[in-house]
């Protein structure tokens, strides 16, 4: 099937598929995750995650987090850095403790079985982004806590990843230097701050100045993909590049201009694939052999980053409810789960024979997630 006809078909099929979720009272987003599961190599085989999906999805995951950049309150961000961070740390320590735990059970080396902790210590926020978005919850105290904790997590995700690698991983992949990778990255956060405070204004009322249709948006969608290339390059997500990129447009007088123009491309065109590309890595080839394997592994992702992410924020005064949902939007694994164990396999810190078992872990946990979140995101008053 073409690639024009694969996204003809994707677009027409997370809209119905979006719009049947919510007809269920369900986020919308479990449909387009379902719609890359059923027309993948799961099932039907109709879409196949190719180089150009892949960029497709890429641009899709940068730009919906930019988005959510761009919505974010700075201030509420700063005000809830504290709890972010506790949710973050102890979000990241107990998945590692765990599944630690129970790769040493069944048999997994050191390093191997510890690396189980590193893939599912990291935390894809795009997927409760999307939920907190359409429930109107970005801008609470648990959207700021989840963002805030997001962005530390992928740092910390990182910094694991990095020191995992080094030490343990043999063959092809590239060893990284982690004093020089964590000194790029505090240039990069400097950079940030720069950008927020002084160069965004500057460079988007520059933009508004040219005699071109959509001067703005464009020079704002360059700050965005600017940001989240150097962020990749130096070893953070791009995501992270793509956020901050967000809340610098935010801090500007072109806020609303720049989200109505991005969120109309967004959302009708690239968003869409992402959400697809997630469903379409989940194949189900020597499932029923592992099946107690998965089912085991599933709810330890679940309940690790649930109560990882819970206890962090409770510690930190808030009530049972919020601190609940907090750790629900924590559970989503997603892309930056995916790259880790695709890095962890070239390096053979992940056995070959539960690779797919693996994938299939970190698609359900992100499918899982928008409900759990939605549901506690209902006992705040949402």
């Amino acid at each position: 099937m073409g690639y024009i006809g694969q996204i003809a078909l994707i677009l027409i099929a997370t809209l119905l598929a979006g719009a049947i979720s919510q007809r269920l009272t369900m986020p919308a987003v479990i449909g387009q995750l379902l719609v890359g599961v059923v027309l993948g190599p799961g099932v039907f085989n109709v879409l196949q995650n190719t180089e150009l999906m892949h960029a497709g999805s890429e641009i899709g995951v940068i730009m919906l987090m930019f988005i959510a950049g761009i919505e974010s309150d700075l201030d509420l961000l700063k005000k809830y850095f504290k709890p972010a961070m506790n949710v973050a740390m102890i979000g990241v320590l107990f998945p590692m403790i765990v599944f630690y735990g129970y790769g040493q059970l069944m048999g997994q080396s050191f390093e191997k079985a510890i690396f189980w902790g590193v893939i599912f210590a990291a935390t894809s926020v795009s997927i409760s982004v999307e939920v907190l978005r359409e429930y109107n919850r970005l801008n609470t105290k648990e959207g700021a806590t989840i963002l805030g904790a997001a962005v530390v997590d992928d740092i910390i995700a990182v910094i694991l990843l990095s020191i995992f690698v080094s030490a343990f991983g043999v063959g092809d992949s590239q060893k990284m230097n982690l004093v020089q990778s964590t000194l790029f990255q505090l240039l990069y956060f400097a950079g940030v701050v720069v950008l927020v405070k002084w160069l965004a204004p500057i460079i988007l009322r520059v933009a508004k100045r040219l005699p071109v249709r959509g001067a703005v948006p464009i020079t704002s969608l360059f700050l965005c993909l600017s940001m989240a290339w150097v962020a990749d390059t130096i070893g953070l997500s791009s995501v992270v590049g793509a956020f901050f990129a967000g809340v610098a447009v935010s801090q500007t007088d072109f806020q609303d201009e720049v989200s109505d123009s991005i969120s109309s491309v967004g959302y009708t065109f690239f968003i869409p694939i992402f959400f697809v590309s997630i469903g379409l890595d989940m194949t189900f080839g020597g499932l029923l052999h592992n099946l107690g394997f998965v089912i085991v592994m599933t709810l330890l992702a679940i309940v690790t980053k649930l109560f990882g992410g819970a206890i962090g924020a409770a510690i930190t005064k808030m009530n049972w409810h919020s601190a609940f949902a907090i750790g629900s939007g924590m559970v989503s694994r997603g892309e930056m789960a995916l790259i880790i164990a695709q890095i962890g396999l070239s390096a053979h810190l992940l056995a070959t024979n539960l690779y797919s078992e693996i994938i299939i872990v970190i698609v359900l946990s992100t499918i899982i997630a928008p409900m759990l979140l939605k549901w506690s995101l209902k006992k705040t008053g949402a």
